[in-house]
């Protein structure tokens, strides 16, 4: 059996739940002293395997690496020497804590693996929970598209057991998600991320949320929201002094259209700070966060000051804290900076490199971001594009629909949400019955339960047939295809929890409104994700003004005067 808090002393019981309220990044306080104290005061190989970690793992978090290491060390010794695997994965976990920076990766790679082959028998949740986070926050940090799915996939399932587990899973997965493009998921994880907090009880929970909702606003093009958040994100890190939250904050601010907040940010990062972070956890995404600002404002003297210290890790993914955020690859930045400042055979080689990564692991939103900024496009604001306000969406040639703004038109696979979002397009504010939409083919009444048993045993075997091909699809590094399978994956999970209520009961539907309903939405979302692939302007356009419901409508803005080609 592992040893669990219980079985401590008091003293070193009391200290470690008052490092449960750190809150990762902020000043510790008297958190060390307390437990570095019981630690001393303590000749158990036992609970110093467990106050070590805590200490090493708190010293990391507040950024002082060098106080770290020997709390690490001497966790993992006294861990060994107990002979208890649940002690040694936790000084393992605190071992890659403190070997997080970015010239760590291979121990850090090593440790992962240490730490996975650990916890493989071990029964714990929070064990097996830790070591899958670090092993999907390497696989992002190596671009292992595999890995990331099955790492995710048991975070998931043991989401099933446990809210702490769960929380890590909601978050994780929006990760994936906005790597992928997909922004349709944000609201449900996040709420699924608030919900688990009300048991998992995780001090810095709610800053994960609110970055969760700033990353997703930020990538859906929902400046209000993005702009209230980078407002939080900038009072937090001055009030708690996270240099790291600076550059985060600045990002923000950039993906709210207030590019002068941006750099204003951004530009705290003069030559003597730059050499004075440390090389941390925090490192690489300040340096790419801080670079991307300062290339949207055009700042020259900003760029060539932090290309240089980001150049040595040309090829690198960029990945925030415990996989929370991927921030792409260096790669992308680098080729701005290049190109900006006139190394135009680099821009093309780095930019080369990263567009054929963003394209392996499916990163739609990065690829599309920085083909935009390669045309010229990223200097486009929407008051700009008020000067040719034309968008399309009609039929093209058979088996395919045209979209595009400003003249420029793509031809996609037709859905058949095409055809509702082109009924509610030609009504601009007004409703629709989405029983009208759907064609009003659908028995009145109420329909029973929403899935019987033997549909949900074919939903769940579908799930892990598509396990199956999303793994064979990642091996054979179709993309293409494992973003559509990921998607039909999500469809059908969001279909099970649907279906099941409370203790596993069928929920019973109502009649052919509720049908209509749920049909027309998933039909419509799924259009709209067919358009913003193609068409990111109009794809963003038709998420922010379009309304599902028993009653659907497009309600466009009242100030901008839009002409729909239809």
């Amino acid at each position: 059996m592992g040893t669990t808090a219980a079985d401590l002393p008091d003293p070193a019981l009391q200290a470690l739940r008052l490092a449960e309220t750190y809150v990762f990044g902020t000043e510790p306080g008297k958190i060390p002293a307390v437990l570095h104290e019981a630690f001393e005061a303590s000749t158990d190989d036992r609970v110093r395997a467990r106050l070590g970690a805590t200490l090493a793992r708190c010293w990391a978090y507040a950024g002082a690496h060098a106080r770290a290491v020997p709390f690490a060390d001497a966790a993992l010794a006294h861990a060994t020497a107990t002979g208890d695997d649940v002690l040694v994965a936790d000084a393992l976990d605190a071992a890659l804590a403190t070997h997080w920076g970015p010239d760590e990766l291979s121990v850090r790679t090593d440790l992962a693996r240490r730490l996975d082959d650990v916890t493989a028998h071990l029964t714990d949740v929070d064990v097996r929970t830790q070591a899958h986070l670090w092993t999907l926050t390497v696989a992002l940090e190596v671009l292992d598209l595999p890995a990331m799915n099955r790492q995710m996939r048991a975070l998931e399932l043991l989401g099933e057991e446990s809210s702490r587990a769960m929380f890590f899973a909601a978050s994780r997965r929006l990760t994936l998600d906005l790597l992928r493009g997909r922004t349709d998921t944000a609201a449900e994880l996040v709420a699924v991320a608030g919900r688990a907090l009300e048991t998992a009880h995780l001090a810095d929970g709610p800053l994960v949320v609110s970055s969760m909702r700033a990353y997703a606003a930020v990538h859906s093009g929902d400046r209000a929201t993005a702009a209230e958040l980078a407002q939080l994100a900038e009072d937090f890190a001055v009030a708690e002094g996270v240099r790291e939250l600076y550059a985060e904050a600045a990002w923000m601010w950039l993906g709210a259209g207030e590019v002068e907040r941006a750099i204003s940010l951004a530009a705290t990062f003069d030559a003597g700070v730059l050499a004075a972070l440390p090389r941390d956890f925090s490192y690489l995404p300040t340096l790419q966060l801080v670079l991307d600002v300062a290339l949207h404002a055009a700042d020259t003297d900003l760029v060539a000051r932090v290309a240089p210290l980001l150049a040595p890790y040309a090829g690198r993914a960029v990945v925030a804290s415990g996989a929370l955020m991927f921030h792409g690859v260096t790669d992308d930045p680098l080729s701005r900076a290049a190109g900006l400042l006139g190394d135009h055979e680099t821009a093309t080689r780095l930019r080369a490199d990263a567009l054929a990564a963003y394209t392996r692991i499916g990163a739609t939103w990065w690829r599309q971001r920085l083909e935009r900024w390669v045309t010229g496009e990223h200097a486009v604001t929407e008051d700009s594009q008020a000067a040719d306000s034309r968008m399309t969406l009609r039929p093209g040639p058979p088996g395919t629909w045209l979209v595009g703004h400003a003249g420029t038109t793509t031809a996609v696979p037709a859905r058949k949400g095409m055809a509702h979002l082109h009924a509610l397009l030609s009504r601009p504010g007004s409703g629709v019955d989405a029983v009208v939409l759907a064609g009003g083919q659908v028995a009145e009444g109420d329909l029973g339960p929403r899935a019987d048993t033997v549909a949900l045993d074919a939903y769940r075997r579908r799930l892990r047939e598509l396990d199956d091909a999303l793994d064979a699809a990642d091996l054979n590094g179709d993309a293409t295809a494992a973003e559509s399978l990921v998607a039909e994956r999500a469809a059908l999970l969001a279909e099970v929890s649907a279906a099941t209520g409370l203790g596993g009961r069928a929920r019973h539907v109502g009649g052919s409104a509720e049908r209509a309903r749920v049909t027309v939405r998933k039909a419509i979302a799924a259009a709209i994700e067919t358009i913003k692939a193609a068409d990111p302007v109009v794809g963003r356009h038709l998420a922010t003004h379009v309304r599902t419901g028993f009653t659907c409508s497009y309600e466009p803005d009242a100030d901008r005067s839009l002409t729909w080609e239809l």
